[in-house]
């Protein structure tokens, strides 16, 4: 069993708005060992990118995490004083941010952005810190690294910009990497090499990982574990093999529907009716009842607690404990979430991705 790594427990963070104070990311708890990979995932405004700026310590001036902690090699690094969590950060723990464009500075050179945080955490000249950069760069498969080092980011294309992203990130041999979807407007070759030059420095230097991403193909290609969020909420966890070949949530069904399935020319895409609901939206019940074709009175009422399906695999639905109590497939609705199961599964090509 590997070292934990990174701790998030009940983690609650909340925007002072003009409507009020709007909680985005309600209770939600995980962890990741060294030398793991896990994805977060979900529709855009569920809660992914709050959550990983909530462990950076990067939230907006209107920002709080009210309540929960977040522990670094078990260490609580959610209270610290901001001038000690800049030690932390770049430096621990670091953060490919989404859109490489608006994270590098525009006027500041390649080589003054990648060489600044090992100046200040390492304590490098600015000689030293200049021969590091350029073999950061040949390090992440930056063609004429001398040459781009002198250069601006409008110089640069997408997939360059990206590895400069991942260079000044990883500057620092971090424990804990951060990529917020690292191949968001990238190529499809570009985001494959991205992804194998994440891997590899993964395993050279046993980092641990938090993926965020709404692309199932990149789940599946680099996560250990998996998190499924919705509406700022935890509402699924399990080793990736069993997302794709047995998801509990119908949230995590509707996901996987949505993804086209190549291999099967008769698959038909299935849309998650309606939309997430604003932060400000009270929703009594399961948050994604109104959304959800299998809902019933108690969704409507209650909020489901967390049920451990396996190790490792927990799901927050009342259906998982309807399966439970009536014996899944002997009564009608049984038989509606296996068949919802079935066809989750049908469209990842599951069998095909994990055995590799």
């Amino acid at each position: 069993m590997k070292e934990t790594l990174l701790e998030v427990k009940n983690l609650v963070t909340v925007f002072r708005t003009k409507e009020g104070t709007l909680p985005a990311v309600r209770d939600v708890s995980f962890s990741i060992n060294k030398g793991e990979t896990l994805c977060i995932v979900g529709e855009s405004g569920c809660g992914k990118s709050i959550t990983s700026l909530s462990v950076m310590g990067l939230l907006p001036s209107n920002g709080d995490i009210s309540s929960g902690e977040i522990l670094l090699s078990g260490k609580p690094i959610h209270n610290l004083h901001p001038e000690e969590m800049r030690k932390i950060r770049g430096n621990q723990m670091s953060m490919i941010f989404q859109e490489p464009m608006t994270a590098l500075n525009p006027v500041l050179t390649i080589g003054f952005q990648l060489t600044e945080p090992l100046i200040l955490h390492h304590k490098l000249t600015k000689k030293q810190a200049y021969v590091q950069g350029v073999k950061l760069l040949e390090q992440v498969g930056m063609p004429y690294p001398e040459k781009r080092i002198k250069q601006y980011p409008h110089e640069l294309s997408g997939g360059m910009r990206q590895r400069v992203m991942i260079a000044i990130a990883l500057s620092c041999k971090p424990q804990l990497l951060i990529a917020d979807e690292p191949t968001t407007a990238l190529d499809v070759t570009i985001q494959a090499q991205i992804l194998d030059l994440i891997k590899e420095l993964k395993e050279k230097l046993d980092m641990g990982i938090m993926m965020i991403t709404h692309d199932m193909g990149v789940v599946a290609e680099v996560a250990e574990r998996v998190m499924v969020m919705y509406a700022g909420q935890k509402v699924e966890e399990a080793p990736v093999g069993e997302i794709f070949d047995n998801p509990k949530h119908p949230y995590t069904m509707g996901l996987l529907n949505s993804v086209p399935d190549i291999d099967n020319p008769e698959f038909e895409l299935e849309a998650i009716p309606g939309s997430l609901p604003s932060l400000s939206e009270e929703i009594s019940g399961c948050r994604f009842h109104p959304r959800c074709k299998f809902a019933m009175d108690k969704c409507r009422m209650e909020s489901p607690p967390e049920f451990k399906v396996s190790s490792g695999h927990t799901v927050s639905c009342w259906l998982q404990g309807e399966v439970e109590l009536h014996g899944g497939d002997n009564d009608k609705q049984g038989k509606e979430i296996a068949s919802g199961r079935k066809s989750a599964i049908g469209i990842a090509g599951s069998e095909k991705v994990f055995s590799n």
